[in-house]
């Protein structure tokens, strides 16, 4: 049902769109989605007359740092969009992002951090509000929905959902997840590749992301569905890990090949709550009160080398797997461009405090319709991989996981090149 709280369908003034969160290959393909919606509605109606840009988030919001968009990504004299075509295929968030906490609604701040951002914003005549990015941005789609809400300020707050993590509710996967999947995918085909050349005893041990949710770790082992190759082993934070169990799966691995690989989530954690990485991590923790995750392959590698003396290496794919937009998914940002667009009409509809959604609608053939969800039942909650897609013991995923991952992979999108590098946007 679409929400016209406060507002009619005839709303007209301007629009602001803003990027928050980690960076993906995918979310500037979400921005170039929104800016052609505009673009689209300048020649239809003309109710958006301008769209600006925040450069990192409502950081840049309230620092007044904003930028004209739409005669920047206008159509050349031949009406073609070169310039948002580049956009599409530039990996990482171009506007530039951040991790800004909004104050909850009543604390002490609120009101004043709140009234500079809609001060801001009434300014600019802005009336529509796009802002792309994961858990924590709906988290402030959320606040700024609730407070135009309270203060009576009309004003259409759109969350444009992006994240490689795939743990937002309300919609079947992420924008950005695919791209990072189909990498992390392709990376661990390569990594079997080359550790399967020796004959010596060895376990490998890769680090995905992966906080609350393993559905990158569980993209490592697509693989098997293709070539019938994967990790031996495959953990995901979903399940406490035990490292009895684990020296027990790496023994068996072993005594049926010298090469064993091992796919583990950054956030891997004991039944105690505790991080396996624990020992290797700094401890500290950004706004929104989550640790810096990282060093699990590590401490894996340093307790199997103990355990079994075998020549052991960890390796953690760290930035690579967000941005590799030398290797996204076609499907991704297919998805990617038209959750963008289709933010734009659902807002000029009369749609607020709601985030765009993918509803898969069928399978074979693969098949997506974009819709939108209440934001009040997204912000701040996670989505982890369910218990049937892990299998009994786990440290593997089922083939009905891999089902539902493979799709999401499919298909290649190139950048131009120049004499051997990629051209990406920038401002």
């Amino acid at each position: 049902m679409i929400n016209t709280i406060l507002h009619e369908n005839t709303l007209a003034g301007n629009a602001i769109v803003g990027q928050s969160g980690g960076p993906t290959a995918a979310i500037n393909a979400t921005l170039a989605g929104v800016i052609r919606g505009v673009l689209d509605e300048q020649r239809a109606d003309g109710r958006i007359p301008h769209l600006y840009g925040m450069r990192n988030g409502v950081d840049g919001l309230l620092r007044e740092d904003i930028i004209e968009l739409d005669s920047v990504f206008a159509p050349d004299a031949d009406g073609n969009y070169t310039a948002l075509d580049t956009l599409t295929l530039t990996p990482a968030a171009a506007l530039g992002s951040c991790r800004r906490k909004l104050p909850a609604p009543g604390a002490a701040d609120e009101a004043e951090v709140m009234d500079k951002l809609f001060s801001i914003l009434e300014k600019y005549n802005i009336r529509y509000f796009f802002y792309i990015g994961g858990n924590d941005s709906m988290d402030t789609v959320a606040k700024v929905s609730a407070y135009a809400e309270k203060i009576g300020y009309p004003i259409r707050v759109v969350g444009v959902p992006k994240t490689i993590d795939n743990d937002l509710v309300g919609t079947d996967h992420t924008p950005g997840f695919g791209s990072a999947a189909k990498y992390i995918a392709v990376t661990m085909q390569e990594i079997l590749r080359d550790t399967a050349v020796y004959t010596v005893p060895a376990v490998t041990i890769v680090e995905i992301m992966g906080r609350d949710a393993g559905w990158l770790t569980a993209s490592s082992a697509l693989g098997r569905l293709i070539s019938g190759q994967a990790p031996d082993l495959v953990y995901l934070p979903e399940r406490p890990f035990s490292h009895e169990e684990f020296f027990e799966d790496v023994r068996a691995a072993l005594d049926r090949h010298p090469n064993v690989v091992v796919a583990v989530s950054e956030g891997l954690q004991c039944a105690d709550g505790s991080y396996v990485g624990e020992g290797t991590q700094s401890g500290a923790v950004d706004v929104f009160g989550h640790r810096y995750l990282a060093g699990t392959a590590k401490a894996l590698e340093l307790a199997v080398k103990d355990k079994f003396g075998c020549k052991v290496r960890s390796v953690e794919l760290n930035l690579p797997q967000r941005c590799a937009a030398h290797l996204v998914s076609a499907q991704d940002i297919e998805e990617s461009l038209e959750v963008g667009r289709c933010a734009v009409v659902a807002a000029l509809s009369g749609v607020t405090r709601e985030m765009m959604t993918i509803r898969r609608v069928s399978d074979a053939p693969y098949n997506f319709e974009v819709g939108h969800e209440d934001i009040r039942k997204i912000a701040n909650m996670t989505r982890a991989v369910p218990d049937e897609f892990i299998n009994g013991r786990g440290n593997n995923v089922t083939d009905e996981c891999l089902a539902y991952l493979l799709p999401l992979i499919r298909g290649e999108r190139y950048p131009a090149f120049d004499r051997g590098l990629p051209v990406h946007w920038i401002f």
